[in-house]
């Protein structure tokens, strides 16, 4: 028995270009993943809380509302839906990223009565929206109601009250409101974020063209506790104190109860 296991033909052994060869593919594969099918994005505001924090480093699927190609049958393309959460190249701000909720497809109309939302005439549930005990949905004390933010598209932009519409909107939007409501146009989306009160969004720059949308959150990879005036940090002083204080409280400091969860 023994002669038998001797002769056996031995499994030859990985040699070390084998091994580099091998490890090589893998980064590669993972690069071109990366590269072409998911993009990492980092939250740098309140808008989207709490769905997501400031803080929350999420992978962003590239693939999924691009153009259809001979892939089809392989890649699971499908067109923008309404409560889709989506990362978009800024309006107003070329070459900034910004992530928001769709609330109006194309054809849809908008409006919102004491900050409810209603689509096509009908009330819309929203469970995600940030809580506020102090400010219900309909509450008219000082600072929970807005006029302009809380009951849109009926106040023109020339009359807002705080957060101020771009003047590109200030002009357009006239023209997009009919009978007291926001109609989408063709290849446009309006979008909106959860923490509604918080969030500087369709409501003050308008619609989404639909080549600016780079994709949806997919899950959160890292989050980590950070200052809400954090990224309004830009000096290199700055930066650097906090990737210390990132080495430094990585662990203590990590919301490892956030890790892999799934964005909805």
């Amino acid at each position: 028995m023994a002669k038998k296991e001797k002769d056996k033909p031995q499994k030859p052994k990985e040699t070390t270009m084998e091994f580099i060869s091998s490890m090589a593919s893998v980064l590669v594969i993972g690069l071109f993943i990366i590269t072409f099918n998911m993009q990492a994005f980092e939250i740098p505001s309140s808008s989207m809380e709490d769905t997501l924090l400031i803080g929350d480093h999420v992978f962003v699927d590239r693939v999924t509302y691009a153009p259809r190609t001979s892939l089809g049958p392989v890649v699971p393309y499908r067109e923008i839906r309404r409560g889709d959460i989506v990362v978009f190249l800024s309006v107003t701000n070329p070459g900034m990223y910004i992530v928001k909720r769709i609330l109006g497809v194309p054809g849809d109309h908008i409006r919102l009565e004491r900050g409810v939302l209603y689509r096509n005439g009908e009330r819309v549930d929203e469970p995600y929206l940030k809580s506020d005990p102090e400010c219900r949905a309909d509450s008219l004390r000082f600072g929970c109601y807005n006029r302009y933010r809380d009951d849109f598209p009926s106040v023109l932009p020339v009359y807002a009250d705080g957060a101020t519409p771009s003047p590109e909107w200030t002009t357009q939007m006239p023209f997009y409101v009919k009978e007291g409501e926001l109609v989408v146009p063709p290849d446009r989306y309006f979008a909106m974020g959860d923490n509604r009160r918080a969030s500087y969004d369709s409501r003050y720059w308008g619609f989404i063209p639909k080549e600016n949308i780079i994709g949806r959150p997919m899950f959160i990879y890292w989050s980590f506790e950070t200052p809400r005036d954090q990224y309004d940090k830009t000096t290199m002083a700055e930066r650097a104190k906090f990737i210390g204080h990132v080495i430094l409280h990585f662990f203590d400091e990590t919301r490892w109860r956030r890790t892999l969860r799934k964005v909805r």
